[in-house]
């Protein structure tokens, strides 16, 4: 039987495949709009979003929103979610074994979304996603196509908190993500802010 949004997050919420299950608040399954054509995907939840259940809520989220708004999306045309569903202790990295029991539940939201576009927040989602020794210094903005959809990385809002000299670079990167969407989404309309 095919996956089901329901059936899969009821299922994803049973997962004890790795030791972040069993010291969460809540699972962060993921948020938006599950029929969108554009898929973010960040590394995983911090501490705001262990306590509230939603991907990026704290202050990178915040920053991300004004990103998307920037280029006239919002929560309600893209779905968002992570690497791992659970917070690592510490906003640490997620661990590769951690990664890797999570990833299926990656993928199978992504087989249900069936995105056009998929655009990687940051670094451990883009060498978990487009490729192992990706380097987000060098290779932000850059598009690969695998199975006819589009991908991409941009540093991960959190980044930009810490380091405001890579804003500019990742507003060049945010254009070229709104460039793309209106060149291959067909049901996406982009609000020109």
């Amino acid at each position: 039987m095919p996956d089901t949004w329901e059936a899969l997050e009821r299922e994803c919420q049973n997962c004890r495949a790795c030791p972040l299950g069993g010291g969460r608040q809540h699972l962060v399954f993921g948020d938006g709009c599950r029929t969108a054509e554009i898929l973010l995907i960040g590394e995983g939840p911090g501490q705001r979003e262990d306590e509230q259940g939603l991907p990026f809520v704290g202050p990178a989220g915040k920053l991300l929103d004004d990103m998307m708004e920037l280029i006239g999306l919002d929560r309600s045309k893209v779905y968002i979610a992570n690497i791992v569903k659970c917070r690592p202790p510490r906003n640490r990295d997620p661990m590769n074994t951690e990664q890797a029991a999570c990833l299926p539940w990656l993928r199978r939201q992504t087989a249900l979304l069936r995105p056009k576009m998929i655009v990687c927040l940051g670094r451990i989602a883009a060498q978990v996603v487009i490729k192992p020794d990706f380097r987000i210094t060098k290779e932000h903005g850059q598009w690969t196509q695998r199975a006819g959809v589009w991908m991409t990385a941009i540093y991960h809002p959190s980044a930009l908190l810490r380091d405001v000299y890579k804003r500019p670079e990742t507003f060049v990167d945010l254009k070229a993500i709104q460039a793309k969407a209106r060149e291959i989404c067909t049901h996406t309309e982009l609000v020109t802010p």
